[in-house]
Formats: C-alpha cells, sequence, structure tokens
C-alpha cells in the first residue's frame, strides 16, 4: 500500500564509476512504425495530452486500469568481485550527506570527466531499448550488464536497500522507480531519454546550468527553474534534491530546484547534480510500500532530467553527455 511521504528533502540518483556521475534523461514510448506528432511545451497541449492519457480516470486510484502498480521484482544482480564497490555498499548503516563540498584536483576532474562519459553512453544505449513490450526489469539487467562490462559499478545498487542497477521511472512516477515486471505500453512516458511534451522540464535545467560559476549563489539555480516552470504552469516538485557528487554518492552541497532562501556559493571544480521533477498536476509525492517509487499523488504526469556539472572558471562543464 502506498503511503504519503513525510516532508522531507530526497536526493535522486543514477549512474556512476569509481567516482559518481549521475544524468537522466526522458523518453516516450512508441510502437514500431507509428507517427506521433511532437507535442510544443505549452500548457494548453500538455493538458490535452494529459486528458488522452488518463481518460475514463476516476477519482479513485484503483479505478484507473492506466495508473501504475508494482510489478514483480527479480532478484539482485550480482557484479564481479575484481570492480571496486563505493562504501555504502552493504553497510548496516544509511549513509549520510557528506559534510563539504566536492571539490576535485586534477586528476579528480579527469576521474569525473571519465564517469560522467560512461554514465551518458550507459543512457543513450539504454534509450535504443525502450519500446513496447520490453519490460523495465529487462532494461535493467541490458544496462547492469553494459556497466560492469566497463569496469564499474552501477551506484544504485545496494544503496540503502535500492535492489536494482537503475532507476526506470514510468508515468506518474516522479523518481526511485524500481524496475520489475511490468511491460512498457504504447504512449508510456520512461526517465531514460527526451521527447514530446514534457520538454519544459529539459529547459529548466539547461538553463539552471547556464548560470552557473563560480561565486554564484546555489540558490540561483531553484530560481532559475522555478521561474521557468511557471511559465507553463507546472509543478516543481521539492521533497527530492540534487547533490554534490564525486569520491562519495551524496555530498553538500543540497540543491532545491524551487524557490529558496539557502545560503551557500558555487565553487572551482567542484561538482554536483541538477535534478528538477516537474508535474502537470499535484507536486507531492506518494511512496510505496517498496520505501523507493515515488509517484505523483494524483496519477498526472511527471518528468525528470539530471546532469552532473563541473564548476569550471568559464562557468559549467556538463561531465553527463556524450
Amino acid at each position: 500500500m502506498a503511503t504519503s511521504s513525510s516532508p522531507r528533502l530526497l536526493s535522486s540518483f543514477l549512474g556512476d564509476r569509481l567516482l559518481s556521475a549521475s544524468a537522466r534523461p526522458l523518453l516516450r514510448v512508441a510502437a514500431p512504425g507509428s507517427r506521433r506528432v511532437a507535442y510544443q511545451a505549452t500548457r494548453t497541449l500538455c493538458n490535452l495530452v494529459d486528458v488522452l492519457f488518463n481518460r475514463g480516470q476516476s477519482d479513485k486510484p484503483g479505478d484507473n486500469p492506466r495508473r501504475l502498480r508494482p510489478g514483480k521484482v527479480s532478484p539482485r544482480l550480482s557484479v564481479p568481485k575484481h570492480i571496486q564497490r563505493p562504501p555504502y555498499v552493504n553497510a548496516r548503516q544509511r549513509p549520510g550527506l557528506s559534510n563539504g563540498p566536492e571539490i576535485h584536483d586534477e586528476r579528480g576532474i579527469e576521474r569525473m570527466r571519465a564517469s560522467g562519459k560512461l554514465a551518458a553512453q550507459v543512457l543513450k544505449f539504454a534509450g535504443t531499448l525502450v519500446k513496447p513490450g520490453i519490460t523495465t526489469d529487462e532494461i535493467d539487467k541490458a544496462v547492469h550488464q553494459m556497466i560492469v562490462d566497463n569496469g564499474a559499478y552501477p551506484s544504485p545498487l545496494g544503496y540503502c536497500g535500492f535492489p536494482k542497477s537503475v532507476c526506470t521511472s514510468v508515468n506518474e512516477c516522479i523518481c526511485h522507480g524500481i524496475p520489475d515486471s511490468r511491460p512498457l505500453e504504447d504512449g508510456d512516458i520512461i526517465n531514460i531519454d527526451v521527447t514530446v511534451y514534457l520538454n519544459v522540464t529539459r529547459e529548466c535545467l539547461d538553463k539552471a546550468i547556464s548560470i552557473c560559476a563560480p561565486g554564484v549563489e546555489i540558490k540561483q539555480i531553484g530560481r532559475t527553474i522555478q521561474n521557468h516552470a511557471d511559465k507553463f504552469k507546472f509543478g516543481v516538485v521539492r521533497q527530492f534534491v540534487g547533490h554534490g557528487v564525486g569520491q562519495v554518492f551524496h555530498a553538500e552541497p543540497v540543491v532545491l530546484h524551487f524557490r529558496n532562501s539557502e545560503w551557500g556559493r558555487m565553487t572551482l571544480n567542484q561538482t554536483f547534480t541538477i535534478e528538477p521533477m516537474l508535474t502537470v498536476g499535484s507536486i507531492n509525492p506518494v511512496i510505496w510500500s517498496d520505501d523507493w517509487t515515488a509517484v505523483t499523488e494524483d496519477g498526472s504526469l511527471s518528468a525528470q532530467f539530471e546532469h552532473t556539472i563541473l564548476i569550471t572558471e568559464d562557468g559549467a562543464e556538463i561531465l553527463t553527455q556524450c
């Protein structure tokens, strides 16, 4: 049974090498040979698509056949013994947020670039797998294999008990969706690659990255995202945040994606994620009983994009793109 989430700030994650790098684009599932019209990012068209997607929906979540439901989760995949494990794997205690920002020397920056490049390549490959009929569990297995074949460890696997190597968030799932036996259907959206009407989320991310530079207040990221989302009357999810990333999975700063008054400025050679999550309806998440999968409480569609960036003298370098 799903329960309403408490008002806490949570980080979202994906992708790793010996240093972690995160990225998450969005993709629309379409049957082979179908011709889909790319919707412009306007509220009118978004409403139209949401109505078509949720047509026949009643006020009772259980009465809507298109509402997401948990599938069967397969056993945890193994990782070759020669691949280095992050320190949190199999740890009994939940890892906290590391104190201080992730500032790197030249060697550390190169390692971050390498991990970011691999994360981008893995996501590009994952996008090629998305089609009606494939299960998110099958996507997870293929992605897992590509990661370990490159000598890397899939960061989500074993983090605070997360059972899979990638998050697959379908339709109203905001983030942290656990891959399972549910086959993707024609018209589903899944947070892997990007197309169609929810690309306002990508624009929010791009605009936020564009203002990043040494000395810039971190709160300007949230202001930039919120201002752009407001133009199209999208909601910005507040409970999930970006974060510092590098030698540890989660570090300072905490990056809020909405207007806020938090303190802190960006520092040269610092790395962190920006990962806005937008909805066409309620911004309030409901957490499934697996303690991970977060869906919108009203079943409205949600989308997310994410990149890991490096603060440079000239602004920001995106590490998680090919």
